[in-house]
């Protein structure tokens, strides 16, 4: 009665488990617009469990919805290193090369340009170089290579200076002037012979632009040039302008350019005939000619800077002391036949057969004295 009474004179009703109060006919309460407490946020899914809250009042007492967070789930450092890592760790993973060899940037090109040269040098410029071979006599042939060889006399003196190498410049231009004299306009290389034994050396701007620590750059196969580099090509298109353009005229006219370049290629492709040939019966002759290039320019450039590629022979024991490894007390056995030397080379180039040496008979060993025995 007590509770109804209290109740009656606050104009509300008894709240039971927490449930709003409802507000009384007649009451402030009654006319005010009714509050619609928002609806409580989705829950999602993936939430195991939600923790439980009091319920809250706001300050005209009035009880306010619960708020619910939803639990989030901590993720792991590692998840995303164990993603990334294969599910079988003893599993060998491969991982092949895309794109073109290494200095070989343009390999399809090269290829291209390869086949093509290869399929007009069987067409036409092998069967020109045979046949300018066999109606051109050989001492004509080394004329006129001894001749294109001597107008490159200047150049190569000239580079030696630039690679600050007086003394083999000076003997450049002796060449010159000798072989240009007495040598009939460079037909005759006089200069090599006695008293004078200045040999021909090669260089160039190619060799300057390397000696210098220029790399070679990609590789290139270019038509009418063949195997190069980038590096050499600058350096051969500098060496063929530069006479011209100093000294000019006959050696600018159309005439003159155009002769000494096919003459220059006959010869080169007479030359080299021994060398396309077995590069072509290579597995891989695009290969071959790329790596036997390579390989004979690097020896070049090598021996120009004074690294000189010798072979690694075994030092001849001193003939005053024996060698360590011979042991006195157990001799060497006989050799049972006849020694036989590898092939040796001729002067001219010819294989000579194989000198069979005789056998040398074995030391016979003396004989036991026979044991005497006292009386």
């Amino acid at each position: 009665m007590i509770v109804l009474l209290a109740a009656a004179l606050a104009g509300t009703t008894p709240i039971d488990d927490g449930a709003p109060p409802q507000p009384v006919a007649g009451s402030p309460a009654a006319s005010a617009p009714a509050v619609t407490a928002p609806a409580a946020p989705a829950i999602a899914p993936a939430v195991s469990s939600i923790p439980e809250q009091a319920p809250a009042r706001a300050p005209d007492g009035q009880i306010l919805p619960v708020i619910v967070l939803p639990t989030v789930t901590p993720v792991a450092a590692n998840d995303t290193a164990a993603e990334t890592q294969p599910a079988d760790e003893g599993a060998i993973v491969v991982n092949a090369r895309r794109g073109p060899p290494p200095g070989d940037p343009v390999i399809a090109l090269n290829k291209v340009t390869f086949a093509a040269t290869q399929a007009v040098d069987r067409a036409v410029i092998g069967p020109a170089a045979k046949a300018y071979g066999s109606i051109v006599p050989a001492p004509i042939r080394t004329g006129f290579r001894h001749f294109f060889t001597n107008l490159t006399e200047p150049v190569i003196a000239l580079n030696f200076l630039l690679q600050l190498k007086p003394g083999k410049a000076a003997e450049t231009l002796g060449r010159f002037a000798i072989n240009s004299t007495i040598g009939v306009g460079g037909l005759l290389d006089v200069a090599v012979a006695k008293p004078f034994k200045l040999p021909y050396r090669r260089n160039g701007f190619g060799y300057t632009l390397a000696y210098y620590g220029v790399g070679p750059g990609p590789f290139l196969f270019v038509p009418l040039v063949g195997p190069t580099t980038l590096r050499d090509v600058i350096g051969l298109g500098l060496d063929r302008a530069f006479l011209p353009a100093i000294v000019g005229g006959p050696l600018r006219s159309p005439a003159y350019v155009t002769g000494s370049f096919v003459v220059r290629s006959l010869n080169d492709r007479l030359d080299d005939d021994r060398r396309i040939q077995a590069m072509r019966k290579a597995g891989d002759p695009y290969l071959a000619a790329k790596e036997g290039y390579l390989a004979a320019r690097q020896e070049q450039i090598d021996e120009l800077k004074g690294h000189k590629h010798k072979e690694k022979a075994a030092p001849a024991p001193d003939a005053q002391t024996p060698p360590a490894a011979v042991n006195p007390a157990a001799p060497a056995p006989a050799p049972t036949g006849p020694a036989t030397t590898g092939p040796a080379h001729a002067p001219d180039g010819q294989v000579l057969p194989p000198i069979v040496l005789p056998a040398p008979a074995p030391a016979a060993t003396p004989a036991a004295a026979p044991a005497t025995t006292t009386p």
